[in-house]
């Protein structure tokens, strides 16, 4: 709606919902002169959703629906495309390569034994194509790791569920992971680093003027709007009952009288409200938390009432002490507010606004020490206009004085010129304080390599103010080409708009429209971009980020468009969360490197097997068995590894970065193949070695094929005995549970972190090892899987062939860990599978 008509003296408009502004705005019926005008700037206009907290007017509606702010809002979010996370990218890409490999390997499988097709043992060429077919299938079935989709999936509803303990409940569950390549966290301000909830933070007030004019300053603590907070002395002591303090009684009596909001607790939500204008609301708790006169055991008095009784109780007092009776409303000329007040025959007006108005108007000064009215001096002016500068100045404090004056006795109505000689009580300067955590958490950022930009619709001053006190300018000495305004960064040329996203720590006057530019351009850059945000006007960059943040207390709109939401409201909550991102992130490499480290043994044993010409080490069938349920099992318990300490001093991974680099392919590849040697070891050793084989020449095994055909010193059907394969399986059964050991950790050794630090994989490696003997030893299922029960002797040859996996893996760890000699393999950029960009735009 646009103004056409005041009906009062002023209009006040809360539109936090809309801009994220802190502070209500005055609203007025002239149009604006600025050009690119934001919401913030169209003060004639009356938003709809937003909400009015002072003052009367008559406007017309010039826009209905999807023509609206909040319409615009919805159209923009339904515009929004959901993006691919990184981890789906990267495993997609992943098993195209794997699929590829797979084929070209099962295609030269077949292509090598081409010369077997016509060997008498398969009875015809096409039944020996058929047969090396069925090899080539079981190849496959080997190589595919069927438990992929299920082991990532575990892993992340298990980082949900940890999340979940830290007050991050996660709506979108590959966000989960999303969160630990986050390379730009673009905050909002206000209810996200801040509390939105408006508190007096300092006051001013003429200690004495015995020794010359000295002016006293306290600092109030709390942050919200609960009564929960202490007064502290210039030197940091706390006052024990502030309430004895004349001029802080005096302000406390002000505020709760002089006052039109409303402060009330909610037992649902477990927190104290607001009816009103944030600054009367903040002056509200100030009054609660001087407290009251007369009372030794006040404070601990009061913490004995229910949240209900306390939320107001000294305001409530002083509203019962003084009767009102007349009101002069604030108005934009004079910029202060008065009321009327009586007690027991005595009459006082007590006013508030803005210091200078107050200011120019008092001639007298009440004296904290003894309570006593002295003249207001030039000397004592000037340093109380001092204080003010440097409150609203250096501090960008919101400022308001508080005044009084004796009335005569009857009066029942107040008139404009009532307001002059005053008696000044005291300046207080308030914020929307920022939330206390905050700081500690921009700085685990920073270490973790990750940007947080300020996202605001407040104005540049009051924002550059909170920046400071959060940490985030830490590391600057000068704001200029980190700070800029909505209309400064969209008049910047291209080129120095890319500069721009690089730096940039702080942007504001922004409408919703301009974050969602924000989350776009970072992500042309390559970044991937986690958005906070809590408002109706935060939704579409919410839904446009990578990762969509919402605040707890937030609109149900922020809720819905996120793919998270902090249940605590607090900012520290992101950084555990990217903490927990970036562990599940390593976790999942960690058991694709098991599974496919486990897949390549199984490949290369059936590849070799056919290669040197032995019978099969292992049935279709068997190789079923191992994939699905002894390498799902550790598989998934790998889930459950604890973060590495160091987890959160790493940079970000960037976002084109192969789910398996170069180096870490090749010690797939050098595991790989020792698990497939090892198998085929046991195969081998049971007929040439074994004491309970049958002994014969390697050549014999090479060519068992032709035995038929050819006298031999042995039966023919020993080709076909259950124990070989059964050592060959078992080899590779127990080769999979030392590897899984091996995937603890990618790099850190297992003296470092010891098998038990993961008591979910040590349980899940004794069932699996309980199920293989299951098979063995229980005779139909013996009989099913083509089993025999082994020896003991044959047991401690499987451990042998078995453990040297660790070791090997151990000097692959050593070399990782030490990268200089990393680079000496030559497979530290020359990365063997795909690489694309995230976003192909």
């Amino acid at each position: 709606m646009r103004m056409i008509k005041m009906l009062s003296d002023h209009l006040r408009v809360d539109q936090a919902i809309l801009t994220g502004e802190s502070c209500s705005v005055e609203k007025e019926l002239d149009s604006t002169i600025a050009t690119n005008a934001v919401y913030q700037d169209k003060t004639n206009i009356l938003f709809s959703g937003t909400v009015v907290v002072a003052g009367r007017a008559k406007a017309v509606v010039v826009g209905v629906g999807s023509n609206t702010a909040m319409g615009s809002i919805r159209d923009s979010m339904l515009r929004t495309e959901d993006e691919v996370t990184p981890l789906k990218k990267k495993l997609d890409e992943f098993g195209t390569f794997l699929a590829k490999v797979i084929a070209g390997i099962c295609v030269l499988v077949w292509i090598v034994n081409i010369g077997h097709f016509r060997d008498p043992a398969h009875g015809g060429l096409l039944r020996g194509a058929i047969h090396y077919f069925k090899i080539a299938v079981a190849l496959a079935v080997a190589a595919i790791p069927e438990g992929l989709p299920a082991v990532v999936t575990t892993c992340l509803a298990l980082g949900t569920k940890r999340m979940a303990r830290l007050n991050a409940i996660v709506r979108s569950l590959p966000s989960v992971e999303t969160l630990g390549c986050t390379t730009v966290i673009c905050s909002d301000k206000t209810g996200t680093l801040t509390t939105n909830m408006m508190s007096v933070s300092k006051i001013c007030v003429l200690q004495s003027v015995n020794h010359g004019p000295i002016a006293a300053q306290y600092s109030v603590s709390g942050t919200t709007y609960a009564p929960e907070g202490f007064i502290f002395d210039s030197n940091g002591i706390q006052l024990e009952i502030p309430a004895q303090y004349h001029s802080l009684l005096h302000i406390a009596m002000c505020s709760a009288l002089c006052n039109e909001s409303v402060i009330q607790y909610n037992p649902e939500k477990r927190i104290y409200e607001k009816i009103g204008e944030s600054t009367e609301v903040a002056l509200r708790v100030l009054a609660e938390k001087i407290g009251l006169p007369g009372f030794d055991s006040m404070p601990s008095a009061l913490n004995m009432l229910s949240k209900h009784e306390r939320a107001s109780y000294c305001n409530r007092y002083w509203e019962n002490q003084f009767k009102k009776i007349s009101a002069l409303e604030f108005s934009r000329d004079r910029k202060m507010m008065s009321v009327l007040c009586s007690r027991k025959q005595m009459d006082i007006m007590l006013t508030k606004g803005a210091p200078e108005s107050i200011l120019s108007r008092c001639t007298t000064i009440l004296c904290n020490d003894d309570g006593s009215t002295v003249p207001l001096t030039a000397a004592i002016r000037a340093e109380l206009e001092s204080r003010f500068h440097s409150f609203a100045g250096k501090e960008t404090l919101r400022c308001l004085a508080l005044a009084w004056k004796k009335m005569p006795t009857g009066q029942q109505a107040l008139s404009f010129h009532d307001e002059k000689e005053l008696t000044f009580i005291g300046l207080v300067g308030m914020l929307d304080p920022p939330r206390e955590e905050v700081r500690n958490a921009i700085a685990s950022c920073m270490t973790a390599g990750i940007r947080v930009i300020v996202v605001t619709g407040d104005n540049k001053t009051t924002a550059e103010s909170v920046c400071q006190k959060i940490g985030a300018f830490n590391h600057l000495e000068d704001f200029a080409g980190h700070s800029y305004t909505a209309s400064e960064f969209e008049q910047l040329p291209a080129l120095q708009k890319t500069m721009a996203l690089q730096r940039m720590s702080l942007f504001t006057r922004v409408e919703p429209s301009h974050k969602r530019i924000l989350v776009e351009a970072l992500q042309h850059q390559n970044e991937v971009v986690a958005m906070t945000g809590d408002g109706v006007n935060d939704a579409p960059a919410l839904k446009k980020a990578d990762i969509g943040i919402a605040m707890g207390s937030g609109t149900a709109v922020a809720k819905s468009a996120s793919d998270m939401v902090l249940a605590d409201d607090n900012f520290t909550t992101i950084i555990a969360a990217v903490a927990e991102g970036r562990a599940i992130y390593n976790n999942t490499k960690q058991f694709i490197r098991y599974m496919i480290s486990s897949n390549i043994g199984e490949v290369v044993c059936i590849f070799f097997a056919a290669v040197l010409g032995i019978p099969d080490t292992l049935m279709p069938v068997q190789l079923l068995w191992v994939n699905l349920v002894t390498d799902g099992l550790p598989a998934t318990a790998i889930g459950f590894n604890k973060q590495d300490s160091d987890v959160m001093k790493a940079k970000p991974r960037k976002v084109n970065e192969a789910v398996v680099s170069g180096w870490l392919f090749f010690r797939y590849l050098v595991i790989g193949a020792y698990v497939g040697l090892a198998t085929i070891a046991g195969f081998i050793w049971w007929f040439v070695y074994s004491d309970s084989g049958p002994k014969i020449p390697y050549t014999e095994l090479m060519n068992f094929d032709s035995c038929s055909t050819r006298e031999t010193a042995y039966p023919c059907s020993i080709f076909s005995d259950r124990h070989p394969s059964t050592v060959s399986m078992t080899v590779l059964v127990v080769v999979e549970m030392f590897n899984a050991l091996n995937n603890l950790s990618e790099n850190q050794s297992l003296i470092v972190i010891p098998p038990w630090s993961n008591l979910w994989l040590v349980a899940s490696i004794v069932l699996t090892i309980l199920l293989h003997m299951l098979i063995l030893y229980v005779q139909p299922l013996a009989v099913l899987f083509s089993v025999t029960p082994l020896s003991w002797s044959e047991w401690t040859v499987v451990l042998y062939l078995s453990f040297p996996v660790i070791i090997i893996d151990e000097i692959l760890k050593f070399f990782s860990r030490n990268s200089g000699l990393r680079f000496t393999f030559g497979f530290r950029r020359g990365d063997l599978l795909p690489k694309k960009e995230l976003h192909d735009k």
